[in-house]
C-alpha cells in the first residue's frame, strides 16, 4: 500500500474524541478529480484519506484535526460527525457516473488503513458505518456493493449472519425505535414518511444489500430487530 501526502488545507481544529470511522465513495469520474476537489480550498470539502482503486493512500488531514466530510449528519445521538470521525473516501463513480464493485487492492489497502485507525482510537466496531447511515436523505455511499462483510473478517467494524433472527417489530414505531436503537437519527413518529423509508433504504445498503428498496419486508424488519437487540 502506498502512502501518499497532499495535504488539504480545509480543516479545523478537533474538540471531541475520534469514536466513530465514516466511509464514502468519491462518486466522481476520477481518482484526479475527486483529489483535486479534496484539495480544493475553494470546495470546503475535505477528508483524512482517499483510497484509489489500486490501493493509493493518500492523507489529506491529519487524524487530530477535524475533516469536513460528513455534512448535516446524526449517529447514535451524535450530531457533530466531522469532530467526532475519521473519513475515508474510496474512489468509485458512484450511483451517478458508473457505480461499479470495490476491487481487491482497494479492499486490501482500506483494511489496514482502518486497522491502524482502530489501533490508534476507540472507535467501536458499530461505529465503522457508511456516509448515508448518517445522512440516509442524502447520501447513498459507499452503497450496496460495499462488502461490510468482509470488512468486519478482517476485525474492522460489525457484521452478523442474521441467523435465528426474531420477529420483524409490529408497527411502525416499534421499527422506527429499532432503527434509532441502532443508530440512526431518526425519530419516532408511528408514519412510514420518507425520511423512514430512506433510513431504511440506508439499512438495507448495509445490512441487506441484495435489495435495497426502502420497503419494510420480513427480512428487513427482521434484520433490524436482530441488531436492535444486540446494541
Amino acid at each position: 500500500m502506498g502512502l501518499i501526502q497532499r495535504p488539504s488545507p480545509n480543516f479545523d481544529a478537533r474538540s471531541v474524541p475520534v469514536d466513530i470511522l465514516l466511509l464514502h465513495y468519491t462518486g466522481m469520474t476520477s481518482a484526479k478529480a475527486a483529489l483535486d476537489r479534496l484539495c480544493d480550498p475553494a470546495a470546503k470539502v475535505s477528508a483524512h484519506y482517499l483510497i484509489d482503486e489500486d490501493g493509493t493512500v493518500w492523507q489529506m488531514v491529519d487524524e487530530a484535526n477535524r475533516a469536513w466530510h460528513a455534512g448535516v449528519s446524526s449517529w447514535r445521538g451524535c450530531r457533530d460527525i466531522n469532530g467526532a470521525s475519521i473519513g475515508i473516501e474510496l474512489v468509485n463513480p458512484g450511483h451517478e457516473f458508473g457505480y461499479r464493485a470495490f476491487p481487491e487492492a482497494q479492499m486490501t489497502a482500506l483494511e489496514a488503513l482502518a486497522t491502524g485507525i482502530l489501533a490508534r482510537h476507540a472507535i467501536i466496531a458499530r461505529n465503522v458505518i457508511g456516509h448515508s447511515d448518517v445522512a440516509p436523505m442524502r447520501k447513498q455511499d459507499p452503497g450496496e456493493l460495499f462488502d461490510w462483510a468482509r470488512l468486519a473478517r478482517a476485525g474492522v467494524g460489525f457484521w452478523t449472519n442474521f441467523t435465528d433472527l426474531p420477529p420483524a417489530p409490529k408497527t411502525k414505531a416499534e421499527l422506527q425505535t429499532a432503527l434509532a436503537a441502532i443508530g440512526y437519527g431518526l425519530s419516532v413518529s408511528g408514519i412510514l414518511d420518507e425520511e423512514t423509508k430512506a433510513t431504511i433504504t440506508a439499512f438495507q445498503r448495509h445490512f441487506r444489500p441484495l435489495l435495497c428498496d426502502g420497503v419494510p419486508d420480513d427480512e428487513t424488519g427482521q434484520r433490524i430487530a436482530h441488531l436492535a437487540n444486540q446494541v
